[in-house]
């Protein structure tokens, strides 16, 4: 006599209503963060209750509990979320045989996408009102965040290393050109909410910046050519 096989059709309804109910725990989750960066953005760590995040969110104060047991759990959320977007940059690898410039526009393209969206700007203005009225409880992240503006830094010091940059410090190079990207594409957006950049301003800004920065920072060629 055979034994009975096990029915695969019995397992799946299971598998189904697991699925469903991941897919519906993520979407809380997604709601309680968004709602707390709109209660954050309004009205500051300090001024935001886990009640109005829960309202804001459409769900029980229990539910975003059971997500972020404490206020400090959802902000850190939010600030690594806010990290994760910057991680999200490729970067570029020195090449010893590109042009400069096409390298260097490329890395700064990326941080140019980063700057020009949404979420990342939205996460950015709680990120940095909380930094300047509570900076010990942001610093680690705004750390780690500087930790990704090294790509350029690492860049540049290989493009000074092959000899086609002028000798100098990189982080400050780095810091030079996130500045002037920040100053048109940043700054204006988050202190005075100004819209994003259009795309023919961004390409704009991108080649001003890159050829002001290798005019003055790239070495000359035998043809006197400098930047190639």
């Amino acid at each position: 006599m055979s034994s009975a096989e096990p029915s695969s059709s019995a397992a799946a309804p299971a598998t189904s209503t697991a699925a469903t109910a991941t897919r519906l725990t993520d979407r809380k989750r997604a709601a309680i963060v968004a709602a707390a960066i709109e209660a954050f953005r309004q009205h500051g760590f300090a001024g935001t209750s886990m009640d109005a995040v829960a309202s804001g969110a459409g769900v029980s104060k229990r539910t975003v509990y059971n997500h972020f047991p404490s206020k400090d759990d959802l902000f850190a959320e939010i600030l690594r979320q806010l990290f994760a977007h910057s991680q999200a940059m490729a970067g570029v690898t020195y090449s010893a045989t590109r042009p400069l410039r096409d390298q260097l526009r490329e890395l700064l393209a990326q941080k140019m996408a980063l700057l020009n969206d949404a979420a990342f700007l939205n996460l950015s203005r709680v990120g940095l009102a909380e930094v300047i009225h509570a900076p010990e409880r942001a610093m680690a992240i705004v750390e780690r965040l500087g930790e990704k503006e090294e790509g350029l830094a690492t860049w540049l010091r290989a493009a000074q290393a092959d000899g086609r940059l002028r000798t100098g410090d990189p982080a400050h190079g780095a810091q030079l050109l996130q500045g002037m990207l920040k100053a048109f594409a940043f700054w204006p957006q988050i202190t005075l909410g100004q819209p994003p950049l259009t795309d023919a301003m961004q390409r704009q800004v991108l080649d001003d910046c890159v050829d002001m920065f290798l005019a003055h920072q790239a070495v000359a060629t035998g043809d006197g050519a400098a930047g190639r």
